[in-house]
Formats: C-alpha cells, structure tokens, sequence
C-alpha cells in the first residue's frame, strides 16, 4: 500500500511540446531562410494586405563577406508553397526557385526562378506544360532537387472535371539549365488510358481483333472484285470469240 501511495504521488511525465512556429508579423506570410554558403543567404518572403491568394514576393540577398545586400521583388499569383535552391548548370551561381500554389484550375503550379550572378538576379522564364504533359494533369504537383536537376512529379487523372479518376501512375519530368534556358526532359512512361480492372470484359476494347477483322475484309473484298473482274474479262473475250467466228462465216457465205 506505501508502494502504491508513493506511485500515485509522483507527477505526471509529458513530451515536451513542440516549439511553435514563429507568427510572421503583417503584412507578411511566408518565410524561408537558405544560406548558398557561408556568408551568403536568401531569406524569402511573400507579402501583402487584403487577400490570401494574391500578393507579392521578396528575395532579400546578403553576401555579408562583400558586404553586399540586394532586393528582388515581384508579382505574387497563389500562395507560395515552398522555395528551393539548386545549381543546375554548375557555373557556380546559385538558382532560388519559388513554388507558389495558383488558385485556377489551368496551372496549379507557378515556378519564379532566378539566377543570381555578381549580385544581380536574373529572371529566368520557368516553361509551361505542354499539351502533352497536360494530359491527365489535375494539380497535386511534388517539386524536389535530385543529383542538381530540378524534379516534378504528379498523378496522372483519366477523364475531365468531377469524374476524373486517378490512374495511379505518376508523370515524372526533369528539368536541367542551359545558356540561362529551362532543359525538359520526361522520365516517366506513362498512359492516360487505363482499364478498369472492375470493367466488363464486353467493355474493353481489342485493337488487334478490330483491326484482323478489318483486314480480313478488305482482303475478302478484294478477292471477290478480283473474281468479278475475272469473269467479265472472260465473258467479254468469249463474246468477242463468238463475234468474229460470225463475221468469219458471213464473209465464207458471200464469197460462194
């Protein structure tokens, strides 16, 4: 009993609570910090009053080992979702690309990228989806750096709007940079076309047998125009035949 009192006496262990995440005061809503190198930093911010899904961005840059500080800022469409940094042609000047969220249902996705050279950022023009790569594509986008080269990746959809349903696969496109211009490659080999498994068979279509068939009467077709042609060639020589063996007898008759 002694045993149990002193049990009942001791105070309850928690888990340390997790370290709150800091409140960014107005009118900013996003930051991340990424250091390139010792010294030099990229502290990113989305800012603005009034909306959520509009506003604008802010690449504050600090190379405090030439004492330098520069500013970009721009046009913000969406929500920034996360923000990376790469040097996909390894010429030694660090890539800051920002991933914003759109609210549309066309783009989903928006990349800003930027080069910074002595200072300076370059704008570089993120490309488009072509129509291609839009097949199936309903958002759900995942971005990552992988062996220097800026990864994509989402779930490729079957049909449009609402009843559009997952495939289950994934289209995987790698993007590299060269003379300051986006590279695209697709890594990924994919369908938009999938059978439902659940499917009746009745409902699955069979190329090879539609496309046998086919042929099969065509060549079936063709045989009996052959053996049509046949037989007129030989209907028109027997008359021909016939014709002249008359003209032949005639002639005979006139002569006698």
């Amino acid at each position: 009993m002694a045993g149990c009192a002193h049990e009942a006496g001791k105070p309850a262990v928690t888990a340390p609570a997790a370290p709150a995440k800091p409140v960014l005061p107005g009118p900013f809503r996003f930051h991340k910090m990424i250091e390139v190198s010792p010294g030099e930093d990229f502290d990113i911010y989305s800012w603005g009053r009034g909306a959520t899904d509009v506003g604008s961005y802010l690449i504050l840059h600090s190379d405090s080992a030439d004492m330098k500080y520069t500013t970009t800022t721009g046009d913000l469409d969406g929500t920034i979702v996360d923000v990376y940094n790469s040097d996909m042609d390894m010429d030694g000047n660090p890539e800051i690309l920002i991933q914003a969220k759109a609210t549309d249902t066309t783009n989903y996705a928006i990349i800003y990228a930027f080069e910074f050279t002595n200072n300076k950022a370059n704008k570089l023009d993120f490309p488009k989806l072509t129509s291609s790569q839009r097949r199936g594509y309903r958002g759900g986008d995942n971005f990552y750096i992988q062996d220097g080269a800026f990864m994509r990746e989402f779930p490729v959809y079957d049909g449009n709007g609402k009843d559009a349903k997952p495939t289950g696969q994934k289209r995987v496109l790698q993007y590299g940079l060269r003379d300051n211009q986006f590279t695209v490659k697709q890594l990924s080999k994919d369908s938009t076309y999938k059978v439902s498994s659940s499917a009746p068979v009745s409902e699955v279509p069979v190329v090879v047998k539609s496309t046998t068939s086919s042929s099969k009467k065509h060549r079936s077709s063709s045989s009996k125009q052959s053996t049509s042609s046949k037989k007129k060639k030989h209907h028109s020589e027997e008359h021909k035949t016939t014709s002249h063996k008359k003209k032949k007898k005639k002639h005979h008759h006139s002569d006698n």
